[in-house]
């Protein structure tokens, strides 16, 4: 599936971006992890799978998902999603008693759109929903590592992801406040991160990425094998980026 989806969004997005700040250190925690996140876009599942198979490959990764959606995209339960009933209180029941399973294995992670639903990534405050601060109760050894996503169109036809990791957090150290200050702790730390991640975003500088992978460039069709023909007419490489050269890190004149 991660080679599937890499296919996909090379296919339909031009590029994924890992903050270069935003590389996450945790490679060495010995035991589970939480990864916490954003939900901008229908992409995020898809966003995800990609970072999960790219950065944690020893890991077995999980993820809870809204129950009516995984039947209508079955295809995630082989790959760790279960499904949770969001609004109910059966649900909130179901999230924690997988989530004790999964979590009580150090070579297992799960990851959470933690704000339960699609919000614009300006957004504020995130509103996370409660069940991400109940976990330190359940796995006080895990880590708990903020991701921040955010989607936005460059120079390409294609838009571009854009992802960072924040500072990881140990359970216990969360599990040491309150309910309301954990969950008041998490969300700061993934406000910060976004708004760190949305600046990049902004300033529009390919170098301050780690690309981990790059889609198809150009219009296609006739229009760019007018433009290949010109080019191999003057001796000259053919490169379809709308901006040739921007990939290297370095503004343009």
């Amino acid at each position: 599936m991660v080679a599937y989806f890499d296919r996909f969004l090379r296919r339909h997005l031009n590029a994924l971006r890992l903050a270069r700040w935003g590389l996450p250190r945790v490679q060495e925690h010995p035991g589970a992890i939480v990864v916490y996140c954003n939900h901008p876009a229908w992409w995020d599942a898809a966003t995800i799978i990609l970072l999960a198979g790219r950065l944690f490959p020893g890991r077995e990764s999980h993820a809870p998902f809204d129950a009516a959606m995984l039947e209508r995209y079955r295809i995630f339960r082989r790959i760790g999603a279960f499904g949770v009933d969001l609004d109910t209180a059966r649900g909130a029941a179901q999230f924690l008693a997988a989530s004790r399973k999964i979590l009580a294995r150090p070579d297992r992670m799960i990851w959470i759109t933690a704000q339960g639903r699609f919000a614009d990534v300006r957004a504020r405050p995130l509103g996370l929903r409660p069940g991400v601060a109940r976990l330190p109760e359940i796995a006080p050894d895990a880590l708990f590592l903020p991701l921040a996503l955010e989607y936005a169109f460059w120079d390409e036809r294609g838009a571009e992801a854009f992802a960072a990791f924040g500072a990881p957090i140990p359970g216990r150290d969360l599990l040491a406040l309150s309910r309301s200050e954990r969950l008041a702790r998490l969300e700061s730390e993934l406000t910060g991160t976004l708004d760190r991640l949305g600046a990049d975003v902004i300033a529009r500088e390919p170098g301050r990425f780690e690309p981990l992978l790059s889609g198809r460039k150009g219009i296609g069709g006739v229009y760019d094998l007018w433009r290949w023909s010109r080019a191999w007419l003057a001796g000259r490489r053919f490169d379809p980026a709308h901006r040739a050269g921007r990939e290297a890190g370095g503004k343009v004149p």
